[in-house]
């Protein structure tokens, strides 16, 4: 069978009509603030609407109902291509980013919740553009095609496949039958929570501008500030504890907090990969502060309270994926940077804002290396592996094992590329892990997270990656496959 490509113009028309409206609301607070973004915001808006209009026009005869999964992921895949490509209109016409290279790795790292930045003064930036930046974030880290998928049910028999090619991963909290209800009460709880976290913020230091700005930054798992120093700039502690929270809860299931918020907190309770994470957590902050202590980082034994703070703050934002930053991580020493590859590498929970392996992923991997270890004693032994008390399938293992190896190989090719294109040995390894992970700092000079003095190939390599992990590998990297193609 043909692919549906009426189906997908459709689709994506509808999801560039959407994001106008997401545009339109980052205007409103450029004319709210009277910046010199209003004009180059508004005839971003205009160039969006007018794309989205022509594609749904185009699409109208779509069959709706014959939309499969080469359907699916090929729409999730052109719709982060190109909302990242009218996305980074404003930074460019705007003079605020002056080069199409840039800005698109800008917009790419907005959407994918990595963090990552080429721009060198961020305080000197606008009031509405520094909002769009964010709200880009906030929209990735639940993922664009859900918001759109719960805003427009209107996708026929594609909605499932769409879905399920961005929420890709071994299972799925399906929660409520149909796909739109799913998306509509994930869509929910992410706002509640932002909202949460936006008035814990607000009755702080911040004003309500920085307060939305950084709820979204954390819930998100994102990690875009308003401030150049980041959450240092308040140099607040109640504001650290509260982003603390909202990172930790950005790198949690979604659907348990359903789930908790109808008074059903025994699967929150209960859910073992949700007990891992918080243990894997607290077992890297231990280390964490442990080590600051002794080598006296930071303030060392005078006070314990700001190193065990500051500790903490950095391991939640790494292992969340979020790359806020309170401290200079460069002055932790090589140690801490080792923590910090581990931290990159496995982050949050399936179902959650973070990126990275999962904790999920790497609860079935550890179970299932522990099993052989026991079957070299007990060969005739059957040894399921139990997640919540039951038995994951064969599939999903092999399914776990292929996904972590591709992972594992990606990092090591992307290692390799970049040192060719200049890149040093600490900075190619780090930044293939914060790119493909979606965690935002790095190692070396580029540690702060700031690309902008790298080659422009490793740019656009460096956005490809970070789709590529956000959108969990295999949806992208199927489209480069002859066969993905044949009928």
């Amino acid at each position: 069978m043909r692919i549906n490509i009426l189906y997908i113009i459709k689709i994506l028309g509808l999801i560039l009509i959407l994001e106008t409206v997401f545009l339109l609301i980052a205007t409103g607070v450029a004319f709210f603030y009277g910046g010199t973004d209003r004009m180059p915001m508004l005839i971003s808006c205009g160039i969006m609407f007018g794309a989205g209009l022509l594609c749904f026009i185009a699409g109208r005869k779509a069959d709706e109902y014959h939309a499969g999964r080469k359907e699916g992921m090929l729409t999730v895949t052109l719709t982060w291509v190109l909302l990242s490509f009218f996305g980074m209109i404003p930074f460019y016409i705007g003079g605020y980013v002056d080069n199409i290279t840039d800005a698109y790795l800008e917009t790419m790292s907005g959407f994918t919740t990595t963090g990552v930045t080429v721009l060198e003064d961020i305080e000197s930036l606008p009031r509405g553009i520094l909002f769009w930046r964010i709200l880009l974030q906030w929209q990735g880290g639940i993922g664009i095609v859900v918001v759109t998928v719960a805003l427009l049910p209107m996708f026929g028999g594609g909605a499932s496949q769409l879905f399920d090619a961005e929420t890709t991963g071994f299972s799925h909290e399906r929660f409520r039958p149909r796909v739109t209800q799913v998306a509509k009460r994930l869509s929910s709880v992410y706002i509640l929570l932002t909202l949460s976290l936006t008035f814990l913020l607000w009755i702080g230091p911040m004003d309500l501008y920085e307060a939305i700005n950084h709820a979204m930054g954390s819930i998100s798992t994102g990690g875009y500030s308003t401030k150049n120093a980041s959450i240092a700039h308040w140099n607040s502690p109640y504001v650290e504890y509260v982003i603390l929270l909202g990172m930790t809860l950005g790198g949690m299931k979604l659907p348990l907090f359903f789930f908790a918020l109808k008074g059903e907190f025994r699967q929150l309770r209960n859910d073992e990969e949700t007990r891992w994470y918080l243990i894997y957590i607290f077992f890297f902050i231990v280390v964490t502060v442990a080590w600051l202590l002794y080598n006296g980082y930071e303030t060392g034994l005078s006070d314990i309270e700001n190193t065990v703070r500051k500790g903490a703050f950095q391991v939640v934002s790494l292992a969340t994926t979020t790359g806020f930053t309170t401290a200079d991580l460069v002055t932790w020493g090589p140690f801490y940077w080792l923590i910090a590859i581990f931290l990159m590498l496995i982050c949050g929970c399936g179902g959650s804002t973070s990126g990275g392996l999962k904790m999920g992923r790497a609860l079935i991997l550890t179970k299932n290396i522990l099993n052989e270890f026991r079957k070299q004693t007990h060969p005739a032994a059957i040894l399921p592996v139990r997640v919540n008390g039951r038995a994951v399938s064969q599939d999903i293992i092999y399914r776990v094992h292929i996904f972590t190896l591709v992972y594992i190989l990606l990092i090591c090719f992307s290692w390799i590329f970049l040192l060719l294109n200049g890149l040093t040995f600490e900075e190619a390894i780090g930044t293939s892990i914060s790119a493909i992970s979606n965690a935002g700092p790095s190692l070396g000079s580029l540690a702060g997270g700031n690309l902008s003095a790298i080659s422009p190939v490793s740019k656009w390599y460096i956005s490809f990656l970070m789709m590529v992990g956000r959108l969990e590998i295999f949806t992208v990297l199927t489209l480069l496959l002859p066969g993905f193609w044949r009928r």
